[in-house]
């Protein structure tokens, strides 16, 4: 079944109804999802469709199906290049061109890029060197020029599955999206120079997938994420500390001078792009997201680990020391909070009724 769609996707690609290649690869794909050779395929169909985030999505799948696969990196490499992403899609086709060293496309792109990076490299020293060294901008002009692109954010035609929010720090974009009691094993996270790829795929549910080009470029070794029970963050270093005016890339925006920290951090509480067009109210917000969390019924271990982690916070330092001594050295079968009854000598561990205690030699 999933060879004949494939077979049905590369006739509609080669005959242009591009579109409907995609479609056909994504049914086989849902068949046959370990297959390399499918996500490399529709990621060559993405990229001509210009689909460039997903074309370096599927490239990526597939190069973590079957590494040793040189036109993954190569497809991917393409789609960075046009996405401007040249760091990255030098690594892609320098590893490609390892696998197919007799492949002259490999080595004509990795110049083409050198190029392209020297060019970046002379524009930016260049806008460096044109800046005044104590240009600075007030916090009501940061504010001025996020309010501005909240309200140019267009309306889109369908409601996303996930909503999402983001804020931003001088060194950092900390993105929110509120998925709640989404399993960690359903989040694939992907970090680009200039690319954020999530796609949350829950069984039996169509797949969310927010893959935007980024205002600007981050550092993709320093991002990280956590999935929580009622959202995932995600942290997006940033390349540069400048003032992201929206979230994604756009041939309109412009980059913002740098943003003197203290004049941002002082007391009034700045206001942050999002999603939606309307003003968010981000102390209520963090209210309700904590409310919601603490009141989340739990059962079992989970219940009973959070029990424990409520005592562990509002603790002082010696029930703390008494929680960590008499936990390790019992190997996790005495939790006291009382400092002065084992802060002077071991703890023995103490088994449930019905078992006893090994000792594991390593």
């Amino acid at each position: 079944m999933a060879a004949d769609l494939k077979q049905r996707a590369t006739d509609a690609f080669f005959e242009d109804h591009l579109e409907l290649a995609v479609d056909l690869y994504s049914q086989a794909i849902a068949i046959s999802p370990n297959n390399a050779e499918l996500f490399a395929d529709r990621a060559q169909a993405n990229l001509k469709l210009n689909n460039l985030t997903e074309a370096v999505s599927d490239a990526n799948k597939a190069i973590e199906l079957d590494p040793s696969m040189s036109k993954a990196y190569l497809r991917k490499a393409t789609a960075c290049m046009k996405l401007e992403e040249y760091h990255t899609a030098k690594a892609a086709l320098e590893t490609g061109a390892s696998l197919a060293p007799g492949d002259s496309r490999f080595t004509n792109l990795i110049k083409e890029c050198d190029q392209h990076i020297v060019e970046e490299t002379g524009d930016l020293q260049k806008q460096v060197s044109e800046k005044a060294p104590t240009e600075v901008v007030s916090t009501k002009d940061v504010q001025s020029k996020i309010s501005v692109s909240s309200e140019m954010i267009p309306a889109t035609a369908a409601k996303p599955k996930y909503r999402h929010e983001y804020y931003q720090k001088p060194e950092e974009v900390v993105v929110t999206i509120f998925a709640k009691g989404i399993p960690a094993k359903n989040v694939a996270i992907d970090f680009g120079e200039q690319i954020l790829s999530v796609i949350i795929d829950v069984p039996g549910e169509e797949a969310y997938r927010f893959q935007p080009r980024l205002f600007g470029k981050i550092i993709p070794d320093k991002c990280r994420y956590e999935v929580m029970s009622t959202k995932v963050e995600i942290r997006l270093a940033k390349a540069e500390q400048i003032q992201w005016t929206s979230l994604e890339f756009s041939r309109q925006s412009t980059i913002t001078q740098r943003v003197n920290v203290s004049s941002v951090a002082g007391s009034q509480r700045p206001t942050y792009p999002s999603s939606k067009p309307t003003g968010i109210d981000w102390d209520k917000l963090e209210a309700a997201v904590k409310k919601e969390e603490k009141e989340e019924k739990l059962d079992g271990d989970a219940a009973l680990n959070k029990f424990f982690q409520e005592i562990y916070a509002d603790a002082d330092e010696d029930t703390r020391r008494a929680m960590k001594k008499s936990f390790v050295e019992s190997n996790g079968t005495v939790l006291s909070t009382n400092w002065k009854e084992v802060g002077t000598k071991k703890v023995e561990g103490s088994p449930p009724d019905g078992m006893e205690m090994k000792k594991w030699e390593i």
